[in-house]
């Protein structure tokens, strides 16, 4: 049964629940962009409003109206074609997983983004049907809640954006709540309190108050894309060193690159080290700095990883699976004879500032394990870095400890492996190995100091062809370490005493991280000049207390800008809303709401109104220009209460006409009195007519 309320109150509630069914979609954003989104959800709004006009225009259709938004709905996302039930199966019911296994920005294929707009329908489709038919318009907002709440399991907003997505939910959610003028309601100025005090409420809550709560992500939960047992080509370095000649791959970029990596390895156990990546579909573009493109074409590599860089930011020509934290790429098959195009992003980074940096600790996989430590490296591994404590000086000392006293291995016998046996054996005996033994020991060494690190097999940049382009072979293999640095990110680095004629091969060749860490490298002090630093002091409770301080105050600040834009849209507003059903009303009751309507837009403008005031005290507090329009509609008043005769529409037409009068004459008054007076909340807040409060003093005149 359709709710009492009539046609236009109804329209008043379906366009605040589709506004705020539009904005929870729109939260969306941070997992496939706006733009991606704007327009399923708009055309979901528009076709779910034409379909509910349409039953507004012809009742007979009310019973079917939640099949009328739904099907109509449909039909705007996806045009009717053999293959769309399947499509719209598969975005419904698989969309959101497949999101929750891309990187984002998301690709916005259908098989992904449909599951937002059709979230957003079918909390339209019940949130009508509820808004129409129950006796609690606000419970029409809970399946909208739902879609909200659900976009920020997949990123919370935060900040600003918090504040302005809690304001805008807000502003059109409270349009719901709008009853109908026969109920029992609350009056208009705690309709509009509550419209403000909600708009607060949900700023605060899209930005994730409390501040020191961390916010729950389904992305860190969900179970990664599963692949078989891959082989590991830290393994094959010796092998493709002795068969140094033949071409791995080649690429076309602007210049050489400085390396290539293949797997990131941090899982040791003392024999194996293993790669534990997080695979995920590679989505849109993302944005970066100091992006750089290769054109990659792969022969001698059977796969399944494909040469690629640290923070690869779109692969065109093939798609692979990425593992964002070490910017791996692995194809499902093999990697013979493939072409692809990769652009990834190559930040600057100041050499000086680079020395200066510390290392970080949380760095996923970093600090991994060791296995069982032979006794005698322990001492080693102190000695290595000199009693430094851990800092990236510390780690590039380590480096220089092997490139100093360790060499590389070359000709026929080369040792492999690369567990504790085979370290031990190079650390202590023969300190001679190839960039896999180089590599493995500057890990666990790292990690025996703090330092977190990590290792990576790949590829140098090559050498430069006749036809411009640049080859790869396999001599051109290498292992290297790479630490993790606070604010940079993870570092490349190579312990092996080549590492520096092999920079030197292209001159300007090494940019981004690579060629900071080599200015870094230059300015180290030699081993007499470094010492020990003090131990710096014990962070005391201020910043701590000075960090929540500011996170308080970011809150607070939220809060206070929530209340002023509410304020400033939700007040006249208000007004607009409280005028508009007034002027719908008939009878003694219509000119009863011109009389109310006039004196609350005299308040307004600063004219006092207290009880027992007459039309004529009125009139004659606001002045003349108002006078006569006053005088007249305290005349029709006077007849319309006292006199007994039937009221018809005349009347109510004529006060409302004198009411229009007494607006164009405040109009006319200076934009400055105007604006105060449309955002002056106290006359919503009156209980009636005849007990208005005072308001001060003051003429129109």
């Amino acid at each position: 049964m359709e709710r009492p309320g009539g046609v236009t109150v109804g329209r008043v509630g379906v366009l605040g629940l589709l506004g705020a069914a539009g904005v929870a979609g729109l939260l969306f954003a941070p997992v496939f962009g706006l733009l991606p989104l704007l327009l399923p959800v708009f055309v979901v709004l528009v076709t779910a409003f034409v379909a509910v006009e349409v039953c507004f225009r012809w009742p007979w259709l009310v019973p079917v109206r939640p099949l009328l938004v739904l099907l109509s709905g449909l039909l705007g996302l996806i045009p009717p074609t053999g293959a769309s039930p399947a499509l719209l199966w598969r975005g419904a019911t698989e969309g959101w997983l497949l999101t929750l296994q891309s990187t984002w920005p998301a690709r916005p294929e259908p098989e992904l983004l449909l599951f937002v707009p059709l979230a957003v329908l079918l909390a339209v489709v019940l949130g009508t049907e509820i808004l129409l038919r129950s006796r609690v318009p606000g419970a029409a907002l809970v399946p909208v809640l739902l879609v909200a709440g659900l976009s920020q399991l997949y990123e919370p907003v935060s900040g600003l954006a918090a504040v302005g997505a809690g304001v805008a939910f807000a502003v059109p959610a409270g349009l719901v709540l709008v009853r109908h003028r026969g109920r029992a309601t609350l009056s208009t100025g705690r309709r509009a309190a509550v419209l403000l005090v909600a708009a607060a409420v949900g700023a605060v809550a899209l930005g994730g108050f409390p501040v020191a709560r961390e916010p729950v992500r389904l992305k860190g939960d969900a179970v990664a894309l599963r692949q078989n047992r891959v082989g590991n080509p830290l393994t094959e370095v010796a092998q493709r060193l002795a068969d140094g000649d033949r071409e791995v791959f080649r690429y076309r970029a602007d210049g050489r690159v400085d390396r290539w990596s293949l797997v990131v390895l941090a899982g040791f156990d003392g024999v194996n080290w293993t790669a534990d990546p997080d695979l995920r579909r590679l989505g849109a573009r993302r944005d970066g700095t100091g992006t750089r493109t290769a054109e990659v074409t792969v022969q001698g590599l059977t796969g399944p990883w494909l040469p690629s860089q640290s923070t690869p930011l779109v692969v065109d020509g093939l798609a692979p699976l990425v593992d964002e934290s070490a910017g791996t790429l692995l194809l499902d098959g093999s990697t013979t004879d493939r072409r692809y195009t990769l652009t990834w992003s190559e930040p600057g980074v100041d050499g000086e500032a680079l020395g200066a940096g510390t290392v970080d600790p949380g760095a996923d996989g970093g600090l991994g394990g060791v296995g069982a430590v032979p006794p005698e490296i322990g001492q080693l591994a102190q000695e290595a870095v000199r009693g430094l404590r851990p800092t990236f000086q510390s780690a590039l000392q380590l480096e220089r400890f092997l490139a100093t006293n360790y060499r590389v291995a070359s000709g026929e016998d080369l040792p492999t492996g690369h567990g504790w046996p085979q370290l031990r054996r190079f650390l202590t005996d023969t300190k001679r190995g190839t960039s896999e033994q180089f590599a493995a020991a500057y890990v666990v060494l790292a990690r025996m100091n703090g330092i977190p690190a990590r290792l990576v097999v790949g590829y140098r940049g090559g050498e430069r062809a006749s036809d411009g382009s640049y080859v790869v072979r396999n001599k051109d293999v290498l292992a290297w370490p790479e630490v993790a640095v606070t604010g940079v990110g993870w570092v490349p680095l190579d312990p092996t005493p080549s590492a520096a004629a092999g920079a030197a091969a292209e001159p300007g060749a090494t940019t981004g991280l690579a060629k900071a860490a080599g200015q870094a490298r230059a300015q180290l002090p030699t081993e007499d000049e470094l010492r020990p630093p003090e131990q710096p002091r014990k962070p005391a409770d201020v910043p701590a207390t000075a960090f929540d301080a500011g996170h308080a105050a970011l809150v607070v600040g939220a809060v206070v800008l929530a209340l002023g834009l509410c304020w400033l849209v939700g007040v006249p507003l208000a007004k607009a809303v409280r005028a508009r059903r007034r002027r719908r009303r008939a009878g003694a009751d219509g000119v009863v709401a011109a009389w109310a309507e006039v004196c609350d837009r005299l308040r307004a403008h600063g004219v006092p109104f207290r009880v027992g005031m007459t039309p004529r005290d009125l009139a004659s507090a606001a002045g003349e220009a108002t006078a006569g329009p006053i005088t007249r509609l305290g005349r029709v008043l006077d007849m319309v209460l006292w006199s007994g005769v039937p009221v018809g529409d005349g009347s109510v037409r004529k006060a409302w006409e004198e009411e229009r009068l007494v607006r164009e004459v405040l109009a006319a008054r200076p934009r400055g009195a105007r604006l105060r007076a449309a955002l002056d909340p106290r006359p919503l807040f009156g209980q009636s007519v005849q007990r208005a409060p005072r308001t001060g003093t003051g003429s129109l005149v």
